[in-house]
């Protein structure tokens, strides 16, 4: 393996909330496997994504931009990632995942020598028909993470040693419904759901919040404590691979989450276009090759993510995951309205003890603080959120890309409407 530039590997989790990892202070044990690699590895207590959706957060963390530079108005990835510039400076590079909205759909294959974003439909017709099919018939709308495992651990082994590489698995087992499998399903709530049954509760709590007794709160929470620890284990499988085939001395490893997900905190389940902590606060863990270890205070982003990975490359970063200074910070993070709420734009400002948010509104220009009567704070916020509005106002327009636009469009659309309705977003 060269030994000039360390491999780098990205592993996310859908929808995995900070603080309900052993590490991060849970009561439940719920992440033993993370919580030892925390242990050689830097551990950020105060990590935010940049967004609280799938749809803007993993553009940000792909690219090291704001989701309002990073994707185009319809969703469609609009610059440079990661992936684009490690393959350029002779990077191998591969993506494993099975969230819809980054699909290549959307362009987000740009700069993978293999993405697989499994879709079948648009790779092999005959197979994907008979592969849907079975599909349907056990209830599945996204990989398990023992997939996700074995299609990126084949990849790696076809690798050659002379040439590093940058692999990002992205894990959807702990986004809803929550369907815990096989034992898991009974570990930590007293009876187990139907896949029917999960998700017509999950979607339930994001149709009508207010009808989710406290019961059905809290078998909400074990079966997604349940999918934590599936995960863990499954994460923790992937590590052990890395460690048997002598690949963590040569790499750096990043472990974060696109975003969390809420259990009725503000009055909302799933993650929403808000910016609360539930939804925003993510746990993020940068594990160098000497496996050094250490407890970092200081605000984190997951833009800091790219930023950090182009430093690898020579392009110095101002804050670097990888040597963390001790000095307070402000983070920031957006969220674009949706339907009635379009024309409002959610911004939200972290430092290491503190936090401001507002919304603007993009008919009238005013700007409403939703917390935060810390004068210096809201000056600060407003600062940022004037220059995010000359960037938006500036910047890349839906007719910019032509992500998708190929002859498997209509195919690859379909698919992916029926696996969002599974995911209870539509």
């Amino acid at each position: 393996m060269r030994k000039d530039r360390p491999n780098v590997v990205l592993l996310t989790a859908d929808a995995l909330r900070a603080d309900h990892l052993g590490c991060y202070g849970y009561h439940r044990d719920t992440s033993p496997l993370l919580d030892e690699f925390a242990d050689e590895s830097l551990r950020y207590t105060n990590a935010y994504s940049a967004s609280s959706h799938t749809r803007e957060a993993v553009p940000a963390l792909l690219t090291g931009e704001y989701p309002d530079v990073a994707i185009d108005s319809d969703y469609r990835l609009a610059t440079e990632t990661i992936a684009s510039d490690l393959s350029e400076a002779g990077y191998a590079t591969a993506g494993f995942h099975s969230n819809p909205f980054v699909s290549r759909a959307y362009g987000f294959d740009q700069g993978f020598d293999t993405f697989d974003d499994d879709l079948h439909l648009g790779q092999h017709k005959l197979i994907a028909l008979a592969q849907r099919a079975i599909d349907k018939l056990r209830n599945r709308h996204y990989a398990r993470a023992d997939e996700i495992n074995e299609r990126s651990l084949e990849w790696l082994d076809a690798q050659t040693v002379d040439k590093p590489f940058f692999l990002w698995n992205h894990y959807m087992d702990t986004h809803g419904p929550y369907e815990p499998p096989g034992e898991y399903a009974t570990r930590y709530a007293d009876r187990e759901l139907s896949g029917r049954e999960a998700q017509s509760l999950y979607q339930r709590a994001i149709d009508d919040p207010e009808s989710i007794t406290e019961s059905e709160r809290e078998l909400l929470i074990d079966l997604y404590d349940a999918e934590i620890r599936y995960n863990d284990e499954q994460i923790g499988a992937f590590l052990d691979a890395l460690r048997e085939r002598l690949l963590l001395r040569d790499s750096l490893v990043i472990i974060s989450a696109d975003h969390g997900d809420a259990f009725g905190e503000h009055g909302y389940y799933e993650h929403p276009r808000y910016l609360h902590d539930e939804i925003t606060h993510v746990p993020l863990f940068v594990r160098l090759p000497d496996g050094s270890s250490e407890t970092v205070e200081t605000p984190a982003s997951t833009l800091d993510i790219g930023a950090t990975i182009r430093g690898l490359l020579g392009d110095e970063p101002e804050f670097s995951l990888m040597q963390p200074s001790d000095e307070d910070r402000q983070v920031y993070s957006q969220a674009r309205g949706e339907d009635e709420h379009g024309h409002l734009r959610r911004y939200a400002l972290r430092t290491r003890e503190e936090a401001c948010f507002c919304e603007r509104d993009t008919e009238t220009g005013a700007i409403e603080y939703t917390a935060s009567t810390d004068p210096s704070l809201r000056s600060t916020l407003e600062a940022h959120v004037e220059e995010r509005v000359r960037v938006e106002n500036g910047g890349p327009g839906a007719d910019d890309s032509e992500a998708g636009e190929d002859g498997d469009g209509d195919d690859v659309g379909e698919e992916i409407e029926q696996r969002l309705d599974a995911l209870g977003y539509k």
